[in-house]
């Protein structure tokens, strides 16, 4: 009998997964233990076995696809087995969760339609000529605008160029043009009032046109916070954005003459200017207040008696550009895993500097043995966790019950790969010699770059180390890695100048950090962790001892 095959759960974090290749292939032979697959989870590439034996019947995910943990990854059964009932079985179940997650939205949609559809009928109140325009949204960040003050006044007469309004925004306030000609029928918003983008601003129009009989309410639908959200889809909203998107007035941007004096332009003629090389300066506008427009600039002749442009103008030239990478599993994972503990944890740091001097002495020494070759990272490993095994406090793990107290210690250690950030773990560290820390960190962050550790290589660790002193980083703060309750950070050891004995000497310093959860971890605490570390790391022989 057919059998469906899901999406499997391949590490503790797992949510989704990815297809990275498939080893057999549709119609394929498969016996328990085959390789169906490599699927990529959030921490590494993992090879997938079947636990069945037959046929390949049908592939749900394909490679490069990306699909949620229990998806339909493939079925497996006996070769002809006719497999339709679950297929549907499978699209149903599909089907049912997405009725489910939309289901929410019916009543909302059948509301936002029948509103619609009354909008409709407001929009022939609109008589002939008559705009309507909304406030615009003059930055990226702008949601509301104030109206510092009107240039015109209702019954004035606009033409398309007309400055109509000063709108302070959330960065500046800045000049509000119309690109229609006509009546200034109505002011919406008062100077000194503040309103949300898409607010009804003004109404311009023939001369003499009756708008009273206009629902001021309908027309400022779409601006109000309780209207549904899916009424943008709405034939209705979208006709609305099609007169927004034509009547939106853009904003002029004024321009400083040679004198340093305030030089009046539309934004299209100042784009034209700018096209044809033209110093606005050298330009006599014929709009309002000596306002440069577009007529201007085209029928501007340059004089040969104009002095060239100063030296130090400059003009860039040159297009934004960007590019897209699609996130992977890992670093999705590193976003939101790292974004829990920082915002939920409250972090504190505390700094000290090592005197290097005898480590650096005593690693020479002992790389100078036979087969023996050791890091100052082994040692600092070696030295955190015999610091904890005296400070227990610092290995622990918060929870809203309790706080666990970790009798074992277990070092995860901090290893950058392509895609992000891995930490793989030393199991019972304290008990390791240097030797045999230097070889098993070497081992796991062999495996980490390949994407090939296993999820049991990263679980559990009690305490973490990362070190960026090989790439010339003294000092930096980390993140806790959750649920542990410290992180300690690992500069380069750098020469200064110290004082041993009152003498002023260079010295080999080392600046570490650690960074603690204040709701397991009190200040004096940390402090006695780090005197404890700082013994030994700057006396290595204790270690032996």
């Amino acid at each position: 009998m057919a059998e469906v095959i899901n999406m499997p759960r391949l590490s503790d974090t797992m949510e989704e997964g990815v297809v990275a290749a498939w080893l057999k292939q549709v119609g394929d032979k498969v016996e328990e233990g085959d390789i169906l697959a490599e699927i990529e989870t959030d921490k590494a590439t993992m090879e997938f076995e079947s636990f069945q034996n037959g046929t390949l019947l049908y592939i749900g995910i394909q490679e490069g696809e990306t699909a949620p943990v229990d998806q339909l990854l493939c079925i497996i059964g006996e070769e002809g087995e006719d497999i339709s009932s679950l297929l549907e079985g499978a699209a149903s179940s599909d089907t049912k969760e997405d009725t489910q997650s939309e289901g929410t939205h019916t009543d909302q949609e059948e509301e936002a339609s029948s509103e619609a559809k009354k909008e409709q009928s407001s929009d022939s109140e609109l008589p002939e000529g008559v705009v309507v325009v909304n406030m615009p949204r003059l930055s990226d960040t702008m949601e509301e605008g104030t109206v510092a003050s009107w240039l015109k006044k209702e019954g004035d007469q606009v033409e398309e160029g007309d400055i109509l309004a000063e709108i302070e925004t959330d960065k500046a306030t800045m000049e509000f043009e119309s690109f229609n000609s006509g009546t200034l029928l109505k002011i919406g918003i008062q100077e000194g009032e503040t309103a949300k983008v898409d607010a009804l601003l003004a109404i311009i129009g023939p001369k003499g046109t009756d708008i009273s009989g206009i629902s001021m309410e309908k027309i400022a639908a779409p601006n109000k916070e309780t209207t549904p959200e899916v009424k943008k889809e709405t034939p209705k909203a979208e006709k609305k954005e099609e007169v927004v998107k034509e009547t939106a007035p853009a904003v002029s941007q004024p321009a400083s003459n040679a004198a340093g004096g305030r030089i009046f332009v539309s934004p299209l003629a100042k784009k034209m200017a700018e096209e044809k090389g033209i110093d606005l300066g050298q330009v006599t506008g014929s709009g309002e207040n000596g306002r440069i427009v577009k007529s201007d600039i085209e029928s501007f002749t340059p004089s040969t008696a104009t002095a060239p442009a100063a030296a130090s103008s400059f003009v860039s030239v040159g297009t934004e550009t960007f590019e897209e990478v699609p996130n992977s599993q890992m670093r999705k994972t590193i976003a939101k895993r790292l974004g829990e503990s920082k915002f939920t944890a409250p972090h504190y740091y505390l700094g000290l500097d090592l005197d290097m001097d005898n480590a650096i002495a005593s690693r020479k020494a002992i790389n100078e043995l036979p087969n023996t070759k050791i890091s100052f990272n082994d040692m600092v490993i070696k030295a955190s966790a015999m610091a904890l095994r005296l400070h227990p406090r610092v290995n622990t793990q918060w929870t809203e019950k309790n706080t666990i107290i970790a009798k074992h210690i277990h070092i995860g250690v901090a290893v950058a790969v392509e895609d992000g950030l891995l930490v793989p773990v030393l199991p019972f560290a304290d008990q390791m010699s240097m030797q045999q820390i230097g070889a098993k960190v070497k081992e796991l962050a062999g495996k980490a770059r390949n994407k090939k550790l296993q999820p049991k290589e990263m679980e559990g660790s009690t305490f973490t180390i990362s070190n960026l002193g090989m790439f010339g980083i003294t000092e930096f703060t980390s993140i806790i890695n959750q649920p542990n309750s410290a992180i300690m950070s690992v500069g380069a050891i750098v020469q200064k100048p110290v004082v041993k004995e009152g003498q002023i000497v260079v010295g080999n310093v080392m600046r570490i950090t650690l960074a603690c959860d204040h709701r397991t971890v009190d200040g004096a605490t940390g402090a006695a962790f780090l005197q404890t570390f700082k013994s030994y790391i700057e006396n290595p022989i204790v270690m032996y001892v």
